[in-house]
């Protein structure tokens, strides 16, 4: 007999192995592994067979940004399942039960990182966001019509700036999609990690000394270069002006022994192609982000932000995991507030909960959707949810959890 239920504290470190299994070590080996000690046990949801545990899932409280909004996202992770116990449904039973819990507990969107797109797509997720990669040696990094030096730099103790370092990023994601509110434990695990290599910050400021962007990053040897045979892999990187993104990228270029600059989660709207001479020496390289779930159609629309005033009615298609979405609902956007409401009319557009999520985020455009049949509404009716569904900048998660 299976049982679903949430683990309790001694069992944890049966999520650590089940991990450590499904995951092949990517996350360490042993039962007190970063799953089983990053995670709580009320996060966890899990299969047993009596006292064992064959299936794992795990929803992490995050709160995400949603264009000067802040709305809670229920972050997907330890997903995994025993060989023995696969093709069962028991991810399905995971999933429609933490999907249902999400719901109850008021966190109307839902994001993963999928080690599989097949595995989440059935589950009405959607591609959200794009992690662009950059590789570019020292000597190309130049600036097409460049205003010169605008900040002041300096190479700072990561510790004893990182109220600097918290107060550009606030003010960097505040009116972005996707990126999450970083509690003190996320910046230790993704930005400021050095258990494989020391971690340096350089911080740009104004004249008047107020920090207008930051850069973290590491510097190691390893380049295959006969003469500049060190490597600088960027970790982080924000800005609130153009001219400190590049004295950032200034202050990398002054790096003489450097042959190899790589950064590995830019968003897909960073203005580095636009600002460099010659942006193919970037040598980009676009892979999948996260994925983007919708679990309460109302509370995720009335939740975010909007840039334009307006009214729009969606249907949406049946979808039996959240079985509570299914029918029209009408949105209706006057300043800063956003109503959303049942209706029993005709829905001016009609799509799924995958479609709707690429459309939330911005991912995609609702004329996109609508020439891809994913779709359906009249021409403007289709121009009006790309009006109303606007971002100000392409939607992106740095953090992987």
């Amino acid at each position: 007999m299976i049982e679903i239920r949430p683990a309790e504290p001694h069992e944890m470190s049966q999520l650590g192995l089940l991990a450590a299994y499904a995951y092949a070590g990517a996350f360490g080996d042993g039962p007190d592994n970063i799953v089983a000690t990053a995670n709580r046990p009320e996060w966890t949801l899990c299969a047993f067979d009596h006292n064992e545990m064959v299936a794992s899932f795990c929803t992490i409280p995050f709160t995400m940004r949603a264009v000067d909004r802040a709305i809670p996202l229920g972050g997907i992770s330890a997903v995994g399942t025993n060989p023995e116990y696969r093709r069962q449904g028991l991810l399905r039973q995971l999933m429609s039960q933490g999907l249902e819990d999400m719901y109850l507990q008021g966190r109307p969107v839902a994001a993963l990182w999928a080690s599989q797109a097949a595995i989440y797509q059935r589950y009405q997720f959607s591609l959200a966001s794009v992690l662009r990669t950059y590789t570019i040696d020292t000597v190309d990094i130049n600036f097409h019509e460049d205003p010169g030096i605008t900040t002041t730099l300096s190479r700072v103790d990561p510790a004893d700036n990182f109220q600097d370092v918290k107060a550009i990023y606030r003010q960097f994601v505040a009116s972005r999609l996707g990126y999450l509110h970083r509690s003190q434990p996320m910046w230790q695990a993704n930005t400021f990690d050095s258990s494989q290599a020391p971690v340096h910050l350089v911080l740009a400021r104004d004249p008047a000394g107020t920090a207008l962007g930051y850069m973290v990053y590491t510097l190691r040897s390893g380049h295959s270069h006969p003469a500049r045979g060190q490597v600088i892999k960027v970790r982080d990187l924000a800005w609130l002006t153009p001219g400190a993104w590049r004295d950032l990228w200034r202050f990398v270029a002054a790096h003489d022994l450097v042959g190899k600059v790589q950064w590995e989660n830019a968003p897909r709207d960073d203005p580095a192609p636009e600002f460099l001479v010659e942006p193919r020496l970037l040598q980009t390289h676009d892979r999948e982000g996260y994925w983007f779930r919708i679990v309460d159609v109302a509370g995720a629309l009335a939740g975010r932000g909007y840039l334009s005033e307006g009214e729009i009615s969606l249907g949406i298609a049946d979808d039996s995991m959240t079985p509570w979405n299914n029918g029209t609902w009408r949105l209706r956007i006057h300043g800063d507030d956003a109503e959303v409401e049942k209706s029993q009319a005709t829905p001016d557009i009609q799509l799924s909960l995958k479609a709707l999520a690429s459309l939330y985020t911005g991912f995609r455009s609702a004329h996109e959707l609508a020439r891809w049949g994913l779709l359906e509404g009249s021409p403007e009716a289709v121009s009006r949810a790309d009006r109303l569904f606007r971002t100000p900048h392409a939607p992106h998660c740095p953090d992987n959890f």
